[in-house]
C-alpha cells in the first residue's frame, strides 16, 4: 500500500481548486437568475427569479389568469432577463350609440383602445363623449354618435308676392285686379345631416330657379267721398249691387192689411220710403247707405237698412216704394251701393 502525504504544498493546491469549484458553481447559480417586471393594469412590480417559463413564475407569485385577460407573451414562452411582461384584466364599459345601450367588456381603460379592442370603426365624421384620447374608469358610459350626410334634391315652390297699388279713382273697399299672381318652382339641393339616423340638420348647398313667379298686382281703392246733388258724401265703403224695389202689396210682402205685422220691417219699424231690405251677412240691419243709380236716372239716395227678404242674398237690395206703379217703373237694374261713414 502506497503512502500519500499530504504536504503544506498539496493542501495548499486543494484548497485553491475547491474554491474556485465553488466560485464556477455559483457563477453559474447566478447566471440564471432574472430579472422580470410584471405590470398589472398598469401597476408594475419587479422580481428576481429562477424559474424557466412565464406560466412557471405567474404560478411562483400566485397569479391567475381569468378568461378574457390580455398577456403580451404565450405562457410558455422562455424567460429573458429584463422581460417585461404585461397583464391587462377585462372591464366592463356601457356603450351607447343613441338611445340603444349595450354592457360591454376590454381590457382597455382608453376611449381609442376599448372600441378597437371592440372592433368599432369610426367614419371620418364620427365622435365620442369622452373623447377618444381620454382615460375612464370601469363602469363608464362611451357615447358613439355616428354621423351620416346625405345630399337630396327637390323641387319646391315659389309663393307669388301681393302688390297692392292705391287708386284714389277707385271706391274705398274695391279692388281691381291689374295682373293675375302665379307661383314659380325652384330645384334645390340640400344637404341632411343624422346623428345615430336622427335628423339634426339641413343645409342649402345650391338652389336653381325653374320658374321665376310672377306677382298678383292689385289696385286698392282709396276714394271715400261721393260727389252729387245732395252734396258731398263720405262713405267708408262701396259695393255695386243688383236692386229690385217693394211696396206694401200683398205680391211684394205677402200680407194683407190687417194682417199681423202688416207693414212692419224685420227691425221692427214701419215701413216708408227710404228704407230698404238687405241681407243681414253683407250689411248689418241699421246701416245707413246712400243708393247711386248706375244708368243714369235718379239715385234713390240716402237710405237705411232696415228689412230682409226671403230672394235678398248676398249682393242685392230692395229699395221701397209707396206705390206699385214706382215698383214697375224700377223693376231690376244695377245700383252702387255706398255705406256712409257716419264719424
Amino acid at each position: 500500500m502506497a503512502n500519500f502525504t499530504v504536504t503544506k504544498s498539496n493542501k495548499f493546491k486543494m484548497l485553491t481548486v475547491l474554491a474556485i469549484t465553488a466560485s464556477l458553481s455559483l457563477g453559474v447559480y447566478m447566471h440564471t437568475a432574472k430579472d422580470i417586471t410584471i405590470s398589472i393594469d398598469g401597476e408594475e412590480k419587479n422580481i428576481i427569479t429562477y424559474k424557466d417559463t412565464v406560466e412557471d413564475l405567474l404560478k411562483q407569485e400566485n397569479i391567475s389568469l381569468t378568461e378574457g385577460v390580455y398577456i403580451n407573451v404565450p405562457l410558455d414562452a422562455k424567460l429573458e432577463n429584463n422581460m417585461n411582461i404585461i397583464i391587462k384584466t377585462p372591464k366592463t364599459y356601457i356603450l351607447a350609440f343613441g338611445d340603444k345601450k349595450v354592457e360591454v367588456n376590454s381590457v382597455e381603460n382608453k376611449v381609442q383602445d376599448i372600441l378597437k379592442d371592440l372592433h368599432v370603426d369610426l367614419g371620418e365624421k364620427d365622435y365620442t363623449y369622452p373623447g377618444l384620447d381620454d382615460v375612464i374608469a370601469p363602469g363608464s358610459e362611451i357615447m358613439v354618435t355616428k354621423v351620416t350626410e346625405v345630399v337630396e334634391e327637390h323641387e319646391e315652390v315659389i309663393a307669388h308676392e301681393k302688390i297692392v297699388r292705391k287708386n284714389n279713382r277707385l271706391d274705398i273697399g274695391n279692388e281691381n285686379t291689374i295682373q293675375e299672381g302665379k307661383d314659380g318652382l325652384k330645384k334645390v339641393k340640400v344637404k341632411k345631416t343624422f346623428e345615430n339616423g336622427q335628423l339634426v340638420s339641413e343645409d342649402i348647398l345650391e338652389e336653381e330657379i325653374i320658374e321665376e313667379a310672377i306677382p298678383h298686382i292689385v289696385e286698392r281703392g282709396t276714394k271715400n267721398i261721393l260727389i252729387s246733388s245732395r252734396g258731398n258724401i263720405r262713405y267708408i265703403k262701396a259695393i255695386t249691387m243688383i236692386a229690385t224695389a217693394y211696396d206694401l202689396s200683398y205680391e211684394s210682402t205677402g200680407k194683407r192689411p190687417g194682417d199681423k205685422y202688416y207693414g212692419i220691417t224685420a227691425s221692427g219699424t214701419k215701413a216708408r220710403p227710404g228704407v230698404v231690405a238687405v241681407d243681414p251677412r253683407v250689411i248689418p240691419l241699421g246701416t245707413k247707405l246712400y243708393v247711386q243709380s248706375l244708368d243714369g236716372t235718379e239715385d234713390y239716395g240716402f237710405c237705411v237698412a232696415e228689412d230682409t227678404g226671403g230672394a235678398i242674398k248676398g249682393n242685392k237690395i230692395d229699395l221701397f216704394f209707396n206705390t206699385a206703379k214706382e215698383v214697375k217703373q224700377f223693376g231690376r237694374r244695377k245700383v252702387k251701393v255706398y255705406i256712409l261713414d257716419n264719424r
